[in-house]
């Protein structure tokens, strides 16, 4: 066991990934993962202040929080936080979904107290200065704006629109609008960092080669003195699954490639079944080179640059999505040999042997998710964040080899019905698709309700 003065919680293993785990007495919980493979440090900092708890009129505040938050504390200019990291070839990543703001970077050993000194100063102390907040507004825009010229984004946000709607932190995009952004001012910042950060939302992680006693010190250290009680987050709001098919077009003529964003909304991560899930997903879209969807859609019938599944659960109820990116003449061919896929998989669940070759497949994987300080500190994070436990990645193989077929099926069974498929189409204009006066078209179901 590691022991650290004044923290009231701690909790150790013994095998396999061995972190220790602090309670600080300000709420803020402490994981270190000793690792001795580089002379390296990676430090993640990540707060429960994801977009699920924007105001809903300003839609994208957590992004553009991420964006600007480096730009300046009490203390230190944006030059001089820039040439702090610099000088240690440090780069300092922010990351946003829909629940947590990260912040992350991987600095030498040597360097691991004063760049902790930094980062900690970063997140605890911004002021978001109004030149630099100019700055960001105007980039988050432009990035917005290539977004809506992207086929796969336009896709991809309009599927997430259909499955959750326009209005559900999950369904709205991450970035926002335009018409938000512009409105953000510098008291929604300061507000949303007041209402958001703090201690009790906070969990660090480091990995590397560090002393697990020396890295608490140093963190009990930095937020010392910080004792501000973040507001409670939101919960998700109840999502319903389509009882209908629902599908839209998004006209983009100059492009010369269609995207297709389709999916289902399915469970949530603590669901008990996540593992059935996981591996159905796995064997529907991701094995080898894209499961079943890649050996129809682009290996036999050469009609799909690109074809994969993927399954994305969260603390509400993640989307199943495939993605598949086709020849404009090929869209109603593809979107029904996807039909085929999920519809077959849906019905009569996996064969043994999918089922032996992808438990083997993702039960090796997970070593290499272990490779880096950098992977390591995900992986925790991700635990953490969940509940998941600290032995997580010694009880997985077991949770895995644990996967029947008659749970792959019943988990296919639950989600993948072709008829309450939500289908989303970026590209050329297709004539697969019903157009409406707007400009957007639809099939199936009736639009979706705006």
């Amino acid at each position: 066991m590691v022991s650290s003065a004044g923290a009231r919680d701690l909790t150790a293993t013994t095998s396999g990934l061995s972190p220790a785990r602090h309670v600080l007495p300000n709420g803020a919980v402490v994981i270190v993962q000793e690792t001795a493979f580089s002379p390296a440090v990676t430090i993640t900092m990540a707060f429960r202040a994801g977009s699920l708890n924007e105001p809903d009129d300003l839609t994208g505040l957590a992004w553009f929080l991420a964006r600007v938050i480096d730009r300046g504390t009490t203390t230190r200019s944006a030059d001089a936080i820039a040439e702090a990291l610099d000088d240690r070839g440090v780069a300092l990543r922010t990351v946003t979904n829909r629940h947590v703001i990260a912040l992350s970077c991987t600095c030498l050993s040597e360097d691991f107290s004063d760049v902790l000194a930094v980062v900690a100063d970063v997140a605890r102390n911004p002021t978001f200065p109004d030149d630099e907040l100019e700055k960001r507004r105007a980039e988050t825009i432009t990035a917005i704006r290539q977004d809506l010229d992207n086929p796969g984004i336009r896709a991809g946000e309009a599927l997430q629109a259909l499955l959750y709607g326009p209005s559900h932190p999950y369904g709205r995009p991450a970035k926002g609008r335009v018409e938000s952004v512009e409105r953000f001012r510098r008291a929604d910042l300061t507000g949303y960092h007041a209402a958001r950060f703090g201690p009790r939302a906070l969990f660090v992680v480091i990995a590397g080669d560090v002393r697990a006693p020396e890295a608490v010190a140093q963190v009990a250290r930095a937020f010392e003195g910080w004792n501000t009680v973040p507001a409670a987050e939101r919960d998700v709001p109840p999502v319903s699954r389509p009882s209908v098919r629902q599908q839209v077009t998004i006209d983009m003529p100059e492009k010369s490639q269609s995207d297709i964003a389709y999916g289902f909304t399915s469970i949530s991560r603590l669901d008990p079944t996540y593992c059935h899930h996981w591996v159905m997903n796995n064997i529907l879209g991701q094995f080898g080179l894209g499961g079943r969807l890649a050996e129809n859609i682009r290996e036999r019938q050469g009609m799909a640059y690109y074809a994969f599944s993927s399954f994305d659960p969260s603390l509400g109820p993640g989307p199943l999505v495939i993605r598949a990116g086709v020849d404009p003449a090929n869209v109603e061919r593809a979107i029904a040999a996807i039909d085929a896929e999920v519809g077959a998989l849906g019905r009569d669940g996996a064969t043994a042997r999918e089922l032996a070759e992808t438990r083997q497949f993702l039960i090796g994987s997970i070593p290499r998710m272990l490779e880096t300080n950098q992977s390591i500190a995900t992986f925790l994070q991700t635990s953490e964040f969940f509940g998941l436990g600290l032995d997580y990645d010694r009880r997985l193989p077991a949770l895995l080899r644990a996967v029947t077929l008659d749970d792959v099926h019943a988990a296919a069974a639950s989600v993948l019905h072709p008829e309450r498929a939500c289908v989303a189409v970026a590209g050329p204009p297709s004539p697969a698709f019903a157009r409406d006066e707007s400009g957007a078209s639809f099939g199936g179901a009736s639009p979706p309700q705006q």
